[in-house]
């Protein structure tokens, strides 16, 4: 059985992400199915964050194990989850009965509340993985990844990672086959590894305020095959490689030629998932010029080879 804990303003995709991607196993074929339910305090319904309710289907406080896998949704209400001690006490109570404990978001706060992660690495939500290294300084927070396994205990990033703790939990119970179906029949293209970073390069901050740096990152990224180095670039800019990288740190927080390889190093992740061109050409594509560049640039940012990293998250290839 797998159980997922809400409770009063819970975040309710966190749920519902791992519901549909289990049921949806099930209908495809897992073999032994997974027979999934949600259990609340009291086993009564709870009003989402989202101002949604949803009807509580067990008793957290009656529910006994053991239980496959637990898994404790995050949310705005996760504070006061996190200080309720008959919801963490429970939580403990049936982690002990259970083969797999996990946490999306900040559900890693109910779960450092019932020392589950204590000398453990673990992540949450990039927006409050520094909230939660300071009032639980006995475990490792590192909010880059999408998840982290330690042990028995998997924590996951914010909201949608769910999904991808999902679809990993369905690959190691019935293999790869069946989690590419899932994320095909849930029309979400991308499986994403676990240490792949929470937010792409292009999402995590705002588009530069200054006009100059906004024209050099336009042409970079428009660019990418073609010299990059900071003496063009400047060049390009009409000012000298020290004025466009104070602009550069001042604004995007990096170097220039810092910039140009994680730009590549995106593209190229893209365009593994997306195409089938071999891994020389999407290297020649991005600017890297050969194989061996894209294998290192990937060993540093993405901590696999390009051929692991299109086999585990592309779930077609055309």
């Amino acid at each position: 059985m797998v159980v997922l804990v809400g409770y009063a303003e819970a975040e309710l995709l966190d749920i519902a992400c791992v519901t549909t991607g289990l049921t949806t196993a099930n209908r495809i074929g897992a073999s032994p199915a997974y027979a999934v339910s949600v259990a609340t305090p009291g086993g009564r319904a709870i009003t989402c964050d989202s101002g949604l309710t949803l009807q509580g289907q067990r008793s957290l406080e009656r529910l006994r194990g053991p239980l496959d896998t637990l898994i404790i949704s995050g949310g705005i209400g996760h504070e006061a989850a996190g200080d309720n001690p008959r919801i963490v006490g429970h939580v403990r109570r049936l982690a002990r009965e259970s083969r797999r404990v996990a946490s999306v978001c900040t559900g890693a706060t109910v779960l450092a509340s019932a020392g589950l992660l204590n000398g453990r690495r673990a992540t949450t939500h990039w927006l409050y993985a520094e909230q939660l290294a300071a009032a639980y300084p006995e475990i490792t927070v590192d909010p880059a990844p999408i998840y982290i396994r330690d042990g028995s205990v998997v924590t996951a990033a914010g909201v949608t990672s769910a999904l991808d703790l999902t679809l990993a939990f369905i690959e190691e119970d019935h293999g790869g086959e069946l989690a590419r179906a899932v994320a095909r029949g849930l029309v979400t293209y991308l499986q994403r590894p676990g240490n792949q970073a929470q937010m792409s390069m292009f999402t995590a901050t705002p588009a530069p305020t200054n006009g100059l740096v906004k024209r050099v990152v336009d042409h970079i990224t428009s660019h990418l095959a073609e010299d990059l180095t900071a003496t063009v670039l400047a060049a390009h800019a009409g000012v000298s490689e020290r004025h466009l990288t104070r602009l550069f740190i001042d604004h995007l927080g990096k170097a220039p030629g810092r910039f140009v390889r994680d730009a590549r190093t995106e593209a190229a992740a893209h365009l593994l998932t997306s195409t089938s061109l071999p891994v020389a050409s999407v290297a020649a594509q991005c600017g890297f010029g050969t194989a061996e560049t894209l294998r290192q640039a990937f060993a540093s940012r993405y901590r696999t080879s390009p051929s692991r990293y299109r086999a585990t998250q592309s779930t077609s290839v055309t």
